[in-house]
C-alpha cells in the first residue's frame, strides 16, 4: 500500500546497493568513508549504512549526539564554529575539525589537556580553503571571494601548529572526480608543504563525491586517493558524502489538490512544498525528476502544468512539466531522488501538512516510521 501524502519513502534495498558500490571503493583504496549527517540522518536506516561505512561526519554538537547514540564511535565533527559549551564534542567525537587557526587557539589548551586526546582516542585538524572553485553554484561553494569556511595559506605564515594531526578540505558539491584532481592540485599548490609535515597523519577530502552515480570515474578517484596516500605519507584519507550513500533511494510522495489557469500558465497545487520539504529546488535551483501514473513527464506534449506548492510564498514553485494526460485533482506525483537534503531541512513554515517518513525495507515491505500532527507544529515554538 503507497503511502498517504504527503510522504517521503525511504528505500533500504536502494541504500544497500550504493554502499557496496562504496565499500568496493574503501577496498581497492584503503580509505574511510562516512556519512555526512547534513545530509541524510535517519536513524532507521543507520543499520544499513553501519555494515558498509566508517562512521558519520556532525557539522555540531547536535548531529554528533545523533551519530554517537545511533551509529558508533566514529564521529568526525566539522563545523564553522563551536560555542563554549559544546564541550561534549570532545566526548563524543572521534576526530574534531576547526574552521580557523584563531579557533583551535580558542580551544587548544582545553583540547590537549582533554583525557581522551592524552589517551588516543581524539585527534584534531584543520579546514583549508583550497582556493579553488569548481561548481557553479555561488551558495554552495566555499572557495567563493569572503569565504567563512577554511583557512587561507596566507594564515599559516610563523603558525603554531602544536596539537594538530589532521587536515581537512570541503570545496566539491555533487561532482565528479575530475573536480577533486583540479583541488589536489590547487591543494598542493597552496598547502603542500603543511600536508608534508611529519605530523600530519591524515587527509580528509569532504564530501561532494558523486561516487554512486553512473558516470562517476572511480578509477580517477580511487588513482588520486593512492596518489595522496603516498605523495603525502599518509595514514588514513577520509571521503564524507552525504549524497552517494542514499542517491535515488528516496521519493517524496504528493498529491494534486487544485489545478485553475493564470494567464497563459495551468497551475497546479501540490501538497507539497519547494520552501518547506525539498528547499534545494529552489537553492541549487535543482529540477527534480517525477512520476505520474509510473510514467515520467514528457519533454514536450498538450498537458503541461505549472507545479507549486501549497505555501503563501510567492515563489514556492517546483516547476513546469509536461505530462502524458490531463492532471486530475487527486493525481499522485511521486518526485524523485529525495532522500538527501529533503528531510534535514524540512520546515513548518505556514503549519501546512508535514510529510510523514516510511522505510521501505528490504524485503519491500513499507512501515510509516514517523507521522507529523498540529502538537508537532505547535511544540517546536512553545
Amino acid at each position: 500500500m503507497r503511502p498517504s501524502t504527503p510522504a517521503y519513502l525511504i528505500d533500504l534495498a536502494v541504500i544497500r546497493q550504493n554502499c557496496e558500490v562504496l565499500s568496493e571503493i574503501k577496498a581497492r583504496t584503503g580509505c574511510r568513508i562516512i556519512q555526512a549527517l547534513k545530509a541524510f540522518a535517519l536513524p532507521g536506516a543507520f543499520p544499513v549504512l553501519r555494515d558498509h561505512l566508517d562512521g558519520c561526519c556532525a557539522s555540531g554538537l547536535w548531529e554528533a549526539r545523533l551519530a554517537r547514540e545511533f551509529f558508533g564511535e566514529t564521529v568526525v565533527t566539522c563545523g564553522p564554529v563551536y560555542r563554549d559549551t559544546d564541550t561534549d564534542l570532545f566526548d563524543l567525537s572521534s576526530h574534531i575539525i576547526f574552521n580557523s587557526l584563531s579557533h583551535w587557539y580558542r580551544w587548544r589548551d582545553y583540547a590537549l589537556n582533554h583525557p581522551r586526546y592524552q589517551q588516543d582516542y581524539i585527534s584534531y585538524g584543520l579546514r583549508l580553503n583550497p582556493q579553488c572553485s569548481t561548481g557553479s553554484t555561488p551558495i554552495y561553494d566555499p572557495c567563493r571571494h569572503g569565504s567563512r569556511l577554511g583557512t587561507l595559506p596566507s594564515s599559516l605564515q610563523n603558525a603554531d601548529l602544536e596539537g594538530l594531526s589532521g587536515c581537512h578540505f570541503h570545496s566539491l558539491c555533487d561532482q565528479n572526480s575530475d573536480a577533486l584532481a583540479l583541488t589536489l592540485e590547487a591543494l598542493d599548490l597552496h598547502f603542500g608543504d603543511l600536508l608534508r609535515l611529519p605530523q600530519i597523519r591524515w587527509l580528509n577530502m569532504g564530501g561532494g563525491h558523486a561516487l554512486t552515480r553512473v558516470q562517476y570515474d572511480q578509477k580517477l578517484l580511487i588513482d588520486l586517493i593512492k596518489q595522496s596516500q603516498d605523495h603525502y605519507n599518509l595514514e588514513e584519507v577520509w571521503l564524507e558524502p552525504g549524497e552517494a550513500p542514499v542517491l535515488n533511494a528516496g521519493a517524496l510522495h504528493s498529491s494534486v489538490l487544485d489545478i485553475f489557469q493564470s494567464g497563459k500558465e495551468t497551475i497546479a497545487i501540490l501538497d507539497v512544498s519547494a520552501t518547506a520539504h525539498m528547499p534545494d529546488v529552489l537553492e541549487m535551483p535543482y529540477r527534480p525528476d517525477l512520476t505520474l501514473d509510473g510514467s515520467p513527464p514528457l519533454d514536450r506534449g498538450a498537458h503541461r502544468y505549472l507545479l507549486g506548492g501549497s505555501t503563501c510564498l510567492a515563489g514556492d514553485i517546483i516547476g513546469s512539466y509536461y505530462f502524458h494526460r490531463p492532471l486530475r485533482v487527486g493525481d499522485r506525483l511521486i518526485f524523485e531522488d529525495m532522500a538527501q537534503y529533503t528531510m534535514v531541512k524540512t520546515t513548518y513554515f505556514n503549519g501546512i501538512q508535514h510529510p510523514s517518513i516510511t522505510l521501505r525495507d528490504e524485503n519491500g515491505k513499507d512501515e510509516t516510521i514517523r507521522s507529523f500532527d498540529y502538537e508537532d507544529f505547535k511544540q517546536r515554538l512553545m
